[in-house]
């Protein structure tokens, strides 16, 4: 990677992690459901903009029914999840348990495209569930029954994006990267909308700046520009070193929330984020660079 590319992958990590100090900040006050059509909204007016400027097609009535199932799986339903579980859980946990996605990926694509998967992989799954249990079990957090709940949520938001995540492959294989990032914001506004209307907060008086700025954050910056970050480095790096991005989001998940929201890093979870990342490293099945090569490229 150049210093650039590097740059934007630190910069696309950093905001993917903010999202959970913001959704944390936000959920409380509005409601997990207002907070993620304020999200989605926002972001989708952001992106659309964009594709006017650049002069792309969105083409939304022409794959309106794709754009809905993805809208739903990638966006609508993972982010309400990581919402209502935000309620109960530290912005750090829920950003290390989203590190998930790649385990459950991996699961999906065996039993949906019959695609086998090396011993290797099914080691890095196994590792994965042994550092959830890591997380989850070597933590302060007492084990009520709204905690227990949430951390499920939490987990089946990363199936959801395990299920986009193969759908897109199948089904958006020649649209525009951008299309499809504010095709599927789009079509998760039109979803959220019937239940927002039905789930808005009782009373007004506890809304503040700060939640709203919060939103705002979560829409323009951890959605809207971060796509551009994202398809930026798949353009320009590949979507391997991309997805090195799983390895970062966390890191800055668990910074956000120490230094804006005091929260506390616990032993456990720190051993359950390393266990979890290495089952991630095994499961995208990661090369380390050989000797051979590494010499090769200095001497280049």
């Amino acid at each position: 990677m150049s210093f650039k590319e590097l740059i934007a992958l630190i910069g696309l990590a950093a905001l993917w992690g903010a999202s959970f100090l913001f959704i944390r900040i936000a959920a409380p006050i509005f409601g997990p459901i207002l907070t993620i059509e304020g999200r989605v909204s926002i972001a989708a007016l952001a992106l659309v903009l964009y594709l006017v400027i650049t002069r792309n097609s969105l083409g939304f009535r022409k794959r309106w029914k794709q754009y809905i199932i993805i809208g739903a799986l990638n966006a609508a339903i993972p982010f309400t999840l990581i919402a209502t579980s935000a309620l109960y859980l530290t912005a750090s946990m829920s950003s290390i348990l989203n590190s998930l996605t790649p385990l459950f990926t991996a699961i999906i694509v065996w039993g949906w495209l019959n695609e086998s998967l090396s011993i290797r992989k099914w080691f890095g799954i196994l590792v994965g569930v042994i550092g959830v249990v890591l997380l989850v079990g070597w933590s302060t957090i007492p084990f009520t029954k709204e905690i227990i709940i949430a951390i499920g949520l939490a987990v089946l938001s990363t199936i959801s994006y395990g299920f986009a995540g193969v759908y897109a492959k199948k089904t958006f294989v020649d649209v525009a990267p951008i299309s499809l990032a504010a095709g599927q914001q789009i079509a998760a506004s039109i979803l959220l909308i019937p239940f927002t209307i039905f789930n808005l907060p009782n009373t007004t008086s506890n809304f503040s700046l700060i939640p709203i700025l919060a939103v705002l954050a979560l829409a323009l910056f951890c959605t809207a520009i971060a796509y551009l970050l994202y398809f930026y480095l798949i353009e320009n790096v590949g979507p391997t070193k991309t997805l090195s991005v799983t390895f970062l989001i966390p890191v800055f998940g668990m910074i956000w929330g120490v230094l804006i929201l005091n929260e506390k890093i616990t032993m456990g979870m720190l051993v359950g984020f390393i266990v979890i990342l290495v089952s991630v490293f095994l499961i995208l099945d990661i090369k380390l660079p050989t000797k051979s090569k590494v010499l090769q490229h200095n001497e280049l």
